[in-house]
């Protein structure tokens, strides 16, 4: 029997809501992660007495080791499973940002972003498709969308992280970002592996035990549990036939998507100072609009499993492309506000459901392999595109003019998501 088929009328029980819970802490410290040294840049400048655009080359190092990270995560997951994925990156990841924020000066502190990157995005890699590969059909889309929404709460961690201990300096932010790699333990001990995973490795009991475990019914301990491939996968497999067609696609909506928003949120507080708010009040603003993202989560949730994925997604990738441009073209701080609100709502929606989404097209012998590839998409664009934004807001294009360069990304990935096919409501293979 297809392992599929044991999710497909499994109720949704409380061990499903506490690996959930401890998957969305997981999540919400991959955010953290990423953001922390945006909010101390001034303090780290200052600190290491280097520039702008080193402290820039310092944000980006860290998604720059994501980019060989992902590509080597993906099949890890794929060969090791996904909870030995969990343990050994977010061992990793705590070990390097501990040492780094020992760093005696800029290179230093540099390499070591990096190697977190290229640590901890097994972390980021594999967190999705592991939850998903846990839940029942019914409730997969719905569930795993609400996983997303632990990006705005590691939003507010680090800004709160920043608030509090931020008047230390950027090494004892970076050190407390270091203790949060000990939730590792926790996914370890409470998230049993995928059965899935353990169906393709022949381990037969064991992927009853975890059946039974999540509350799979009438299901026979003599029958042998199977995957649609259930042998290894290479990186090339990704490229073939109709999964290739999936894998190019996946990979440039990764890239466009992330550019969009990303482009943006990383210039955001000198954005919002460069349209008359203070330091103070721009992170005000960003905490602000970290809220209203939850909502956008919950919204999305509740649709995609009404509607799919693919209406939903690129109905709400076109509204955040609606909000940015009201942003862009503001000639007020109210309409300035609902530009912003209006992007972070519908933006953060759409991402609950594109990893959502992204994951389920793919067997589980490519998933973690067909998820790390979307994850180097959205890296060479988290890598790229502050230093070019940076580049048009330094030069005479104007804010105005690069806000809406950013947007056009938002629309290709709206034209892109029509190509995909749904998966709402279908078992994984």
């Amino acid at each position: 029997m297809a392992v599929g088929h044991a999710f497909r009328d499994m109720p949704f029980g409380s061990i499903h809501f506490k690996i959930g819970a401890v998957l969305f802490f997981a999540f919400a410290i991959e955010a953290w992660e990423m953001l922390i040294l945006t909010y101390v840049a001034g303090d780290l400048a200052t600190s290491l007495q280097v520039s702008a655009t080193q402290v820039g080359i310092a944000i980006s190092a860290l998604f720059l080791g994501m980019i060989p990270g992902s590509l080597l995560w993906g099949p890890i997951s794929d060969r090791i499973g996904r909870k030995a994925t969990c343990a050994w990156s977010f061992a990793g990841y705590g070990v390097i940002t501990l040492l780094s924020s020992f760093a005696p000066n800029f290179e230093t502190l540099a390499i070591a972003r990096f190697l977190s990157g290229l640590v901890f995005s097994g972390v980021f890699t594999v967190t999705f498709p592991y939850f998903e590969e846990l839940l029942p059909v019914k409730v997969r889309g719905k569930a795993a969308v609400y996983l997303a929404a632990g990006w705005p709460i590691g939003i507010l961690a680090a800004l709160g992280t920043t608030a509090l201990i931020g008047g230390h300096g950027w090494r004892w932010v970076i050190a407390v970002s270091a203790l949060a790699s000990l939730w590792g333990i926790v996914v370890y001990k409470v998230v049993p592996e995928s059965p899935y995973w353990l169906a393709r490795r022949g381990r037969n009991e064991d992927a009853h035990d975890v059946l039974e475990r999540l509350g799979a019914q009438g299901i026979s301990r003599s029958t042998v549990l199977t995957v649609s491939v259930d042998k290894r996968q290479t990186i090339w497999s990704l490229f073939r036939g109709r999964t290739g067609r999936i894998t190019v696609i996946q990979v440039l909506i990764n890239f466009t998507f992330s550019w969009g928003y990303w482009g943006l949120q990383s210039w955001m507080p000198t954005l919002l100072e460069g349209r008359g708010l203070s330091a103070s009040s721009s992170l005000s603003f960003i905490a602000l609009s970290a809220i209203l993202m939850i909502p956008g989560y919950m919204t999305a949730s509740y649709l995609t499993g009404r509607f799919g994925r693919k209406w939903i997604f690129t109905g709400y990738v076109l509204a955040a492309a609606g909000g940015g441009f009201f942003f862009a073209t503001a000639s007020t701080e109210t309409e300035m506000h609902v530009g912003m609100f209006t992007l972070a709502f519908f933006a953060m929606g759409a991402w609950g459901v594109w990893d959502t989404w992204m994951g389920e097209l793919y067997p589980s012998a490519m998933r973690g392999s067909g998820f790390g590839l979307g994850i180097f998409g959205q890296r060479v664009a988290n890598t790229i595109a502050p230093s070019l934004v940076g580049f048009l807001l330094a030069s005479a294009t104007g804010a105005t003019s690069t806000i809406l360069f950013i947007n056009a990304f938002l629309f290709v990935t709206v034209i892109l998501g029509l190509f995909l096919p749904e998966t709402e409501g279908s078992e994984l293979e």
